[in-house]
């Protein structure tokens, strides 16, 4: 039974990291969107001007990206789950995306079960128009099971060539054939199934909507307690990114998902006199900004003497990291490995506090860090978001998470930077990890080596702070030779290792990608 378990969350680890792609460009996109929002907005900047023009025209061009985020998914997912000839089953992808909508809008058309338009509107009626398309509204699910799809179908046959006449039909052409069949039988059988499908998730996550407070409470913790599996992705993007999350009609569009619809408050912020209650869900970056900084101080002052100083010198760049784009894995990842207990009280910390916001209808957007927090929340009207408060109630955590981290830290003796007594374990600061990338080639040697070998590694990939290589045999991994690289901690899980090297994962992967590329 362990096995079978393993094994399912192995596989939900992976479709997960593939999940990464897509989600990398959110942040900047959503940034962009805020950005002509702000000018567009006519309480701010004069209609007729050319700043709004520029603005809006911004706005033209990136708004479509949020309304189409099906096919970004799709392509993101079966590019993460090729195993061989990525590039080759992205391009498959888009053509199964487009040939989906073809097919569902035939057979909707065909079978005559379009919807009538509501007030212009399909919104309400289980039915989008996506591309031009009208279809069964499926969100970025369609996205989802699409990309897992094509890309397990795309593992089994891009490698198999045909003979004699044939041949030219072999390989990533072969996909495409084969998943002609299967993407007919989903326009079909998503019309019918879908409706069901999607009043089951509502029904899942309506515990947390319809709850109050304890819902968001509920959604709170498992969204921080979830991360070090890499399963928290599938709690709070149904709420951002989809219809689960809410949805609203503005100047005629259907706009769904938390985010989406705050933006839209950018764009006008007289929708409503208080942001919609949507926004009860993105209240999770507070802890990045204030909680974070309270343990971080709690862990400096508990430090032993000597090591004071090497414990401000992990501490200060991880929280800062955390402040201000709101990435906390080298923060969280420092006490998570020495004691699980804290990251427990962390993930309670982190409900309650989404929780007062809730009480008090507190709703600006803090999802991440403090430079998103002030582009999005600031040209809003203090009434619409109530932001003020949230400084407040982040002060209020900032003491709480000092005050319960130094009595556990003090009380249980805990090994948090600056207390370990083991002298074999030695903590790196800033400058060590600085030096240690003027060497790239060196360093890329080193965590090769230390994760066996080139014959060792299957995959490598990274998502925001973390290196994740897939690995014959977890055995021959060397920790204190990858911690000696400036990694903040590894993670081991199956056949899979993630080691944290906080944002600079990416500079690390690309060199590590080209010396093995050179072996």
């Amino acid at each position: 039974m362990k096995g079978i378990i393993d094994n399912i969350l192995s596989k939900l680890q992976t479709f997960s990291k593939a999940m990464m792609g897509p989600i990398f460009f959110l942040p900047v996109i959503g940034l962009i969107l805020a950005l002509s929002s702000i000018l567009t907005n006519a309480t701010l900047v004069n209609e007729n001007s050319g700043v709004f023009h520029i603005g809006k025209m911004i706005g033209d061009t990136f708004w479509p990206l949020f309304g189409n985020l099906g096919l970004i998914f799709c392509i993101g997912i079966t590019y993460g789950l090729a195993k061989d000839k990525k590039s080759e089953a992205a391009l498959v992808a888009v053509m199964c995306f487009i040939m989906f909508l073809g097919a569902n809008s035939s057979y909707l058309q065909l079978s005559g079960h379009v919807a009538q338009k509501i007030n212009g509107q399909y919104y309400g009626t289980g039915q989008t128009e996506l591309l031009g398309f009208t279809v069964v509204d499926m969100g970025i699910f369609l996205g989802l099971i699409l990309g897992i799809t094509i890309a397990w179908v795309h593992n089994k046959l891009c490698n198999l060539e045909l003979n004699g006449v044939f041949s030219v039909y072999g390989g990533s052409k072969l996909v495409l054939i084969a998943m002609t069949p299967v993407i007919m039988l989903y326009a079909v059988g998503f019309s019918y199934l879908w409706p069901a499908i999607s009043h089951g998730l509502i029904t899942l996550t309506g515990f947390m909507k319809s709850s109050g407070s304890l819902g968001v409470f509920v959604y709170g913790f498992f969204e921080k307690f979830l991360i070090p599996t890499g399963l928290h992705h599938f709690i709070w993007s149904p709420f951002q990114l989809t219809s689960i999350g809410g949805s609203i009609v503005q100047d005629g569009h259907t706009v769904s998902g938390s985010q989406a619809i705050f933006l839209a408050y950018m764009r006008d912020p007289g929708i409503s006199p208080l942001m919609n209650e949507a926004l009860r869900f993105s209240q999770q970056g507070m802890v990045t900004i204030f909680g974070l900084s309270g343990a971080a101080l709690a862990f400096y002052r508990t430090a032993r003497p000597e090591k004071k100083m090497l414990a401000k010198a992990i501490l200060i760049p991880a929280i800062t990291t955390s402040i201000l784009v709101g990435i906390t894995e080298p923060i969280e990842f420092t006490f998570l490995f020495i004691s699980p207990l804290l990251w427990v009280i962390h993930a309670v910390l982190t409900a309650l506090s989404q929780v007062a916001c809730n009480l008090f209808e507190v709703r600006p957007w803090g999802a991440s860090g403090l430079i998103e927090f002030l582009v999005y929340n600031l040209p809003l009207p203090v009434a619409l978001t109530r932001w003020p408060l949230y400084v407040v109630i982040g002060l209020v955590q900032f003491a709480v998470y000092y005050l319960v981290f130094k009595t556990l830290v003090l009380k249980l003796n805990l090994k948090t930077p600056g207390r370990e007594d083991d002298d074999e374990v030695k903590l790196y600061s800033k400058q060590d990890y600085q030096n240690s990338k003027n060497l790239p080639n060196e360093l890329s040697g080193i965590i090769i080596r230390a994760l066996g070998g080139k014959s060792n590694i299957v995959s490598v990939d990274n998502c925001f702070t973390r290196l994740r290589v897939e690995l014959k045999d977890m055995q021959l991994i060397d920790e204190p030779a990858l911690k000696s690289t400036g990694a903040k901690g590894v993670v081991k899980n199956r056949n899979e290792v993630q080691v944290i090297y906080g944002v600079t994962v990416g500079k690390v992967k690309n060199q590590v990608e080209k010396y093995l590329a050179a072996l």
